[in-house]
């Protein structure tokens, strides 16, 4: 896929994410990745400006699996967030596919 896609639509998905469950940086890289291939190192300066930026807080949780993992957490200016940008990607997608049918039915 596209970087430059994958960019614009890398911060809703981390904030889509985490809206229903805290997450910490490896989960969302490994969930993301599922549907189009990501680099962990992308995730992780992503996370820090959204936390900068007030939409999430974080902790440290102990695991079972190693040192304590940094979970993040919507806040509800997050949540604002999420919701507007979900409205304008479904805004945006539509408008694409409309060209993208009006290109196709001219061939």
């Amino acid at each position: 896929m596209n970087v430059q896609f994958k960019k614009g639509v890398l911060e809703l998905c981390v904030l889509v994410l985490t809206a229903r469950q805290d997450r910490y940086g490896y989960e969302l890289v490994e969930h993301i990745s599922r549907r189009f291939e990501i680099a962990e190192g992308t995730i992780y300066p992503l996370l820090r400006r959204l936390t900068l930026d007030g939409l999430f807080s974080s902790y440290l949780k102990e695991s079972t699996e190693g040192p304590p993992r940094k979970y993040y957490k919507l806040t509800e200016q997050g949540h604002v967030v999420m919701s507007e940008q979900i409205a304008e990607w479904r805004l945006f997608a539509k408008g694409v596919e409309e060209m993208i049918e009006e290109g196709q039915s001219g061939e």
